[in-house]
């Protein structure tokens, strides 16, 4: 199902990362707690598989032609400084589009990113509705210890249908403005069904064939191709947030091809869609209760009390939503999705105070800017609910009828009261989707070897409960909780940072599971 939860277009200037050492290992029966000042041990090979790590590769025979990209790959990151010296080469690859109705014909055009100088390829994927992965590659690349570009060269991938890989733009704007604008407190669905009804149609004329072909099945398929013509044995990846669902499907096709795999952040593999929803609300909630006291250490403009100001904010704007410049308003519903998505990404909270406090002063720029790459996004950077639209509701097995939606909005409302009505609204989202839905199977990855799994307790787009249930599902699934907030733990947990960095690099397995401090 999609989610009204879009990260923000780009980080922050990339940071130098002051790592805690080591993780306390060995047999126990509580998780393994990282403190800083520990000096960092060896942990043992998990013994729930008798698959090893494969050792690293050097590409053999690799089929893709890069060429240098890196005055472009800077203009579309904007104003995120990268380190000096960074160098980039883009290139596309042909993979098989493999409609349901035509099986194994037609093509779609899949665009990458190579950043690093280490001799084995990592492959990176993002959530379909945050930056293309492409972007997010050459983000972390900026974020990551230097290691590991001295290890790894980031090949970072735009899913197909987002970013520059045959992107989706099948969305009329005004429907995007609707789901995005919706009134949270609104239990009468009957105009975002509207817009959503308006949307899947648009959708299916526009993409005809190819909006069946859009999914996580065919998504893990792309990984396969990428990994035969990167000229590899094994595929070493990371998979951020809902892109951990493709590296899990990969693994459960493909065991004996998986490499390293770290998912950071993976949605529940179990759960409905409601489910979700409500630990999606209860996690968000959480995450702005670590903003709320972030700002008040900060001293930020909000005051000695945030979420009351938040409160009222959403309350004016429900009465008299801000007027634009272009001729939109900030509603109330624009305004709790800009703070799900500057929630996100925890370097950006101290922006987002800013922009929840020019617009309780009357300046929505803020704001607007932030759920801009959803409602228009960039040449570079399509608008990002339309790809999410058609993906997740290819994914999705829930079509809950509007009574069914009405009845939870207003549940999680009540329990959930900044978040719950924005995402229990999202589950109406797939009810009009016409393409036949399959449900993903349980990841097992049965023969595989040792998958990373880093949950964070506080994520607002990927709760730290599902990422804890998939690590529990795979046979080999090593867990590394992180008691912190914000959208995924690499690269903004030192101790989880360190742990994924031992994993790839020098094939050390953390005890599973273990905890890294917020």
């Amino acid at each position: 199902m999609p989610r009204r939860v879009w990260p923000p277009a780009l980080g922050v200037a990339a940071i130098a990362l002051a790592f805690v050492a080591g993780c306390t290992v060995g047999p126990s029966q509580r998780p393994a707690l990282v403190v800083a000042g520990e000096a960092p041990t060896p942990s043992p090979q998990s013994t729930s598989t008798t698959t090893p790590l494969p050792k690293l590769e050097t590409p053999s025979g690799s089929q893709i032609s890069w060429i240098d990209c890196t005055d472009v790959t800077h203009q579309r990151l904007g104003t995120v400084q990268i380190p000096a010296g960074l160098t980039f080469q883009c290139a596309r690859v042909l993979s098989a589009l493999d409609s349901p109705s035509a099986p194994g014909e037609g093509y779609t055009r899949l665009a990458l990113l190579k950043v690093g100088s280490g001799r084995t390829p990592l492959v990176v994927e993002n959530d379909l509705n945050g930056l293309p992965g492409t972007l997010y590659a050459a983000e972390l690349a900026g974020q990551l210890p230097a290691q590991f570009l001295k290890t790894f060269s980031l090949i970072g991938v735009d899913r197909r249908g987002t970013g520059a890989s045959d992107p989706v733009h099948c969305v009329p704007e005004s429907d995007r403005a609707q789901i995005i604008d919706y009134d949270p407190t609104d239990t009468d669905l009957t105009g975002l069904l509207d817009a959503s009804r308006n949307a899947s149609q648009q959708c299916i004329l526009a993409l005809d064939t190819r909006s069946a072909a859009l999914d996580t099945t065919r998504s893990a398929e792309d990984l396969e191709t990428i990994r035969q013509q990167l000229g590899v044995a094994h595929l070493d990846a990371i998979g951020h947030g809902e892109a951990s669902r493709v590296l899990t499907t990969y693994a459960n096709r493909y065991p004996g091809q998986v490499g390293r795999f770290v998912l950071d952040g993976s949605p529940d593999p179990s759960a409905n869609s409601t489910d979700r929803a409500t630990a999606q609300a209860d996690a968000a909630e959480k995450a702005f209760d670590a903003f709320a006291q972030d700002c008040v250490q900060r001293v930020c403009a909000l005051g000695a009390d945030p979420r009351g100001a938040v409160v009222r904010l959403f309350a004016q704007l429900r009465q008299q939503p801000l007027p634009m410049p272009d001729g939109t308003a900030i509603t109330n519903g624009t305004a709790a999705n800009a703070v799900l998505i500057g929630l996100a990404d925890r370097t950006q909270w101290p922006a987002l105070g800013t922009a929840l406090s020019d617009a309780i002063n009357g300046n929505g720029a803020g704001l607007e800017a932030i759920v801009a790459p959803v409602m228009s996004g960039t040449e570079t950077d399509p608008a990002r609910l339309d790809a999410d639209l058609v993906s997740g509701c290819n994914d999705e097995p829930d079509r809950l009828a509007q009574a069914q939606v009405a009845t939870t909005v207003k549940s999680l409302s009540g329990k959930d009261p900044l978040f719950g009505g924005v995402l229990a609204q999202d589950l109406t989202l797939c009810a009009p989707w016409p393409v036949p839905n399959v449900r993903l199977a349980v990841p097992v990855a049965k023969g595989a070897p040792p998958v990373l799994v880093l949950a964070t307790a506080n994520d607002p787009v990927t709760p730290g409960t599902g990422s804890q249930r998939t690590a529990h599902e795979l046979d080999a699934g090593v867990l590394v909780n992180w008691l912190g907030s914000g959208h995924g733990a690499l690269a903004q947990s030192a101790c989880a940072t360190q742990a994924a960095q031992g994993f790839l690099i020098n094939g050390r397995v953390p005890a599973n599971p273990t905890t890294c401090p917020p």
